[in-house]
């Protein structure tokens, strides 16, 4: 039995020499090497999303004067993207960018009020094609653009309650 054990580890061994030589030889068996080489190529194409967060004016009272308030639009574009982005007039009506007109519950009061890129009371902000909108360059990353509102002071028609529109943000890139 001893004798059995020797032949079989004798047979293993041989075997594992034999498989080891193999390998290298494999390795080697080769006479001569060429190499290639290929494209890879990719485009990245300008993508942008903007969203916008609640403005809220607050109280108003036609004896107090003008009520300011801001919002924030968050603006992604691709990096380097140049964008352009708009404001619409609002869902009031006979509204304009000009004069946006928040709707009482009753939906028939209105109060006006504006919106402006560079100050409360400032220049309006326009629709995408028109002359005062907002623009920038994408970085991949959000970027945060105020919205400045403002209601002026005296309008005596406003009656007691609360009013509300929707603002329909559009960005070009």
């Amino acid at each position: 039995m001893r004798n059995n054990f020797k032949q079989h580890a004798s047979r293993s061994a041989l075997f594992a020499a034999f498989a080891l030589g193999a390998a290298a030889f494999a390795a080697n068996s080769y006479a001569a090497q060429s190499t290639g080489s290929f494209a890879v190529t990719a485009n990245v194409t300008a993508a942008c999303t903007v969203s916008g967060s609640p403005l809220a004016f607050g109280d108003f009272s036609a004896l107090s004067g003008d009520v300011d308030g801001t919002s924030t639009l968050t603006a992604t574009c691709t990096n380097g993207s140049p964008y352009t982005i708009g404001l619409s007039a609002g869902l009031g009506v006979g509204a304009a960018v000009t004069t946006r007109k928040l709707t009482h519950t009753n939906t028939t009061t209105l109060l006006n009020y504006n919106l402006s890129p560079v100050a409360s009371g400032g220049i309006n902000w326009d629709l995408i094609g028109g002359t005062t909108t907002k623009a920038g360059t994408g970085s991949g990353e959000a970027q945060a653009i105020t919205v400045f509102g403002r209601i002026p002071g005296g309008q005596t028609s406003a009656i007691v309650g609360t009013y509300s529109d929707t603002i329909t943000a559009t960005i070009d890139f």
